[in-house]
């Protein structure tokens, strides 16, 4: 995933950006992205680092949801920009008070329910910065579970 790739070319190329990051080990774990451009959350937790792409269960967000997601990434992305110490960050809790109630509020739609859909998502980074209120430099190229992502 060391590679970036031009914005223009990935939407040409059928990827769709990422809003928010939750969870990152060896790529992204769970988030909130576009898929048919459609807000979607996802999470996924096989994840081999020599694939393209994961397998992820993906369940839809609401406006309001993807707008407090919203918010919660741009505290985020203020603290990652800035010269904050570790201890400082918002996630530690008790630090960020909207923050704190903004996790509070998610929470319940951060978990799957039950018959979310399973999808692959192939993912790229963009040649931006990777924190930006828009949502980064994650992109993804959903496909299902039955095609391989060769077959783009």
């Amino acid at each position: 995933m060391a590679e970036s790739f031009n914005e223009r070319q990935l939407i040409a190329d059928g990827f769709e950006r990422a809003y928010t990051v939750l969870e990152w080990y060896d790529g992204p774990r769970k988030g909130l992205a576009v898929i048919s451009g459609v807000p979607h959350y996802f999470e996924g937790w096989d994840h081999d680092p020599a694939d393209a792409a994961d397998e992820y269960v993906v369940w839809p967000a609401g406006e309001p949801v993807v707008a407090m997601e919203r918010e919660q990434w741009a505290i985020y992305v203020r603290y990652e920009v800035s010269e904050a110490g570790r201890e400082e960050h918002p996630a530690n809790g008790g630090i960020h008070a909207r923050f704190d109630e903004l996790t509070s509020l998610l929470t319940p739609y951060r978990q799957a329910p039950d018959g979310a859909r399973r999808l692959v998502g192939e993912v790229r980074l963009d040649d931006g910065d990777r924190y930006r209120p828009d949502g980064g430099d994650l992109w993804f190229r959903w496909c299902p579970v039955s095609e391989s992502v060769a077959e783009h």
